[in-house]
């Protein structure tokens, strides 16, 4: 008896120790062996959470292993382990515990877990939660890249408890953000997701517009007349509005079984057809049935016989519709929610609207800043000189193109811009100067033969740069810190590339005022403007004068080349693209004066974008309508915005 009493002692003994033995990873693994070994999207659910809730701190880099498919399976008795492979082809078996050694095992015995691309997706938003916390900076930010991907109610918890302790405070900033939203769309208190939404309201990011959306998103319900639905009710929609046809509203009522289906003319004459018996519908012949009227008929004899459904007639929907009302329901329930969601929206609305007109400002800046560039040198020579030089385009080509060679020299972006500068302004004013001494001299008081000759030589400086450089755009590549856009906010962001080209057309601005205002050559071409003859009779050079106005106006459209081609194709053409722009701006601006040219620029830039943003999918419209505004505008002011006195007006 004493020896039985001690062997069941020694069994309970044994008994709690096997109890009290921890849980180790194999066990959990082992636990949902099944799943793991089938590894399907529709099934694996249960067995990553398991892993999760194991709380065994392992359990990350399991996972992570699981991902990466780095996790083998024994084969003899179906135990799971991470394994390198050896020389020989064999594979050393390690424990998931401590990464300790548990033996070795050919190929053959082992099974490799390949989970697809949705096990896979799945493991990941599980290894949130742990990499929420985790010391590597980029896994936690790779954690709140996934959670943004793919967010869930079950994740609000763990991204909660991940704030408090973060030090970084970009990624703080980041999990506030996320937590206020995840708040909004899964928290199961109404107060807390009214204070979220309060607390963002009139934010202007896409992420808190997309949040709501869902929140005010409805569905269209009909309730008996006398009995408004259960549920938060947005409108009441009247058939017949714009919101609710009458036939959108009675398909509504068929689709929820509360009115018989209208019988079309096909559904009609398609019963007609299954009822033909001996040349006979109901009694009709066949060959009577020719008009609308006798086959309504036949087809209500068949109705009588309980052969096809009966017709709805105009008065049947008008008399169903008026025993039902309709209503627009959120599909959220709570009205509190909805009420903070459409304040909040609209506050976000209003925002993006002032959001977007300075936005459209500031590209309406930016192309004023480019046509500004493009055109002043057209300024100079066409306001001074009253020559129409078709080959101003042509100089800007020249300038973009003599960047491109200047980075094929100096490979460092920033300094080869540095460089292109000078030596396109250099290059383009000697062929201005050329241009100038060769043809345009000869051509003086002749407007129709400037024409005509300077459109010459721009058609034989574009075949010169396709013999030289091809017909395949070249590239200006800018500086790295010229990359990327300043980013106001989400509405509002502006390419560095266009900033540094406006702050390039002020300092002509100011370069050209100072040349003009406080240096002899300025003070010569302003005489030459003014009056030529007094000019010469005072000692200036009228000749000498133009040939270096019009080298300095080649010149700045050579530096406009360099400007330009940053952001635009650089091609043997390029500078038709600008011409155009370029005379325009100088006509409506007023000709000869600099800042008629500001102003011009900045009427047709701000004009063709107000254009393109009411009619985006049509770039040419734009065009086509700031030529009509133009043609137009100088028909009331056609000495341009601010007129010039002197030989450019004709005096």
């Amino acid at each position: 008896m004493k020896n039985l009493l001690f062997a069941v002692l020694a069994l309970l003994m044994m008994s709690h120790v096997v109890s009290a033995q921890p849980l180790t990873v194999q066990d959990v693994l082992q636990s949902q062996r099944e799943l793991i070994e089938k590894s399907s999207r529709r099934t694996i659910g249960p067995a990553i959470d398991a892993l999760v809730d194991s709380g065994l701190p392992q359990m990350q880099t399991v996972l992570e292993l699981w991902q990466a498919k780095e996790i083998w399976q024994r084969k003899a008795d179906g135990l799971f382990f991470t394994a390198t492979k050896n020389d020989d082809g064999s594979y050393t078996l390690r424990d998931f515990e401590d990464g300790a050694e548990v033996g070795t095992a050919p190929s053959t015995d082992l099974k490799q877990l390949k989970p697809n691309s949705g096990v896979r997706a799945m493991i990941a938003t599980a290894l949130v939660q742990f990499q929420l916390s985790d010391p590597d900076v980029t896994k936690r930010r790779d954690a709140l890249d996934s959670i943004a991907r793919d967010p869930g109610p079950d994740l609000l918890a763990p991204l909660r408890a991940a704030i408090p302790d973060e030090a970084d405070p970009d990624i703080l900033a980041r999990k506030t953000r996320l937590e206020r939203l995840m708040t909004m769309a899964y928290d199961n208190d109404a107060e807390a997701r009214v204070a979220a939404i309060n607390d963002m309201s009139g934010d202007l990011g896409v992420d808190f517009r997309a949040t709501l959306n869902p929140i005010l998103s409805t569905k269209l319900v009909a309730a008996p007349a006398g009995a408004p639905p259960d549920g938060n009710i947005a409108a009441e929609l009247s058939p017949g509005g714009d919101a609710l046809s009458y036939s959108g509203a009675y398909a509504l009522l068929v689709a929820e079984d509360l009115v018989p289906v209208q019988i079309s003319a096909d559904a009609r004459d398609a019963a007609l057809e299954a009822n033909i018996e001996g040349g006979r519908v109901g009694g009709f012949p066949v060959a009577q049935l020719n008009t609308e009227a006798a086959r309504d008929q036949a087809y209500g004899v068949l109705v009588d016989q309980g052969l096809a459904a009966p017709m709805v007639t105009p008065k049947d929907v008008e008399a169903s519709l008026a025993a039902y009302r309709f209503f627009q329901v959120y599909d959220e329930p709570s009205a509190e929610v909805t009420e903070a969601a459409e304040a909040a929206l609209a506050a976000s609305e209003g925002r993006v609207a002032v959001g977007q007109a300075v936005d459209l400002g500031l590209d309406a800046l930016s192309l004023m800043s480019i046509y500004f560039l493009a055109a002043i040198g057209l300024a100079v020579t066409f306001g001074v000189m009253g020559v129409i030089n078709m080959a101003h385009g042509e100089f800007i080509m020249m300038g973009a193109y003599t960047g491109y060679v200047v980075q094929l020299f100096v490979p460092n972006h920033t300094a080869s811009i540095l460089i292109a500068v000078p030596v396109a302004f250099a290059v383009t004013f000697a062929a201005g100067v050329a241009l100038e001494r060769l043809v345009v001299r000869w051509l003086y008081h002749r407007p129709l033969e400037t024409l005509l000759a300077t459109f010459g030589v721009s058609i034989a400086l574009q075949q010169l740069a396709k013999n030289i450089f091809g017909t395949q755009a070249r590239p200006l590549t800018a500086p790295a810190w010229l990359d990327g856009a300043w980013v106001i906010n989400d509405v509002v962001a502006i390419s560095y590339i266009r900033i540094a080209i406006f702050i390039l057309a002020l300092l002509f601005l100011a370069l050209f005022l100072f040349i003009m205002k406080r240096t002899r050559l300025g003070l010569e071409t302003r005489a030459v403007t003014q009056n030529p003859r007094m000019a010469a009779s005072m000692g200036i050079n009228p000749d000498r004068v133009n040939m270096l106005t019009f080298g300095l106006g080649s010149g700045i459209a050579g530096i406009a080349g360099v400007a330009i081609g940053l952001f635009a194709k650089v091609t043997s053409e390029m500078g038709s693209d600008y011409i155009v722009q370029s005379f325009m701006t100088v006509v409506v601006g007023g000709v000869g004066n600099i800042w008629g040219t500001l102003a011009g620029a900045a009427m047709i830039g701000g004009f063709q974008k107000g254009v393109e943003w009411l009619n985006p999918s049509n770039t040419l419209a734009a065009q086509t309508y700031m030529i009509i505004f133009i043609i137009i505008f100088i028909q009331f002011r056609p000495r341009g915005i601010i007129a010039l006195k002197g030989r450019a007006a004709g005096d």
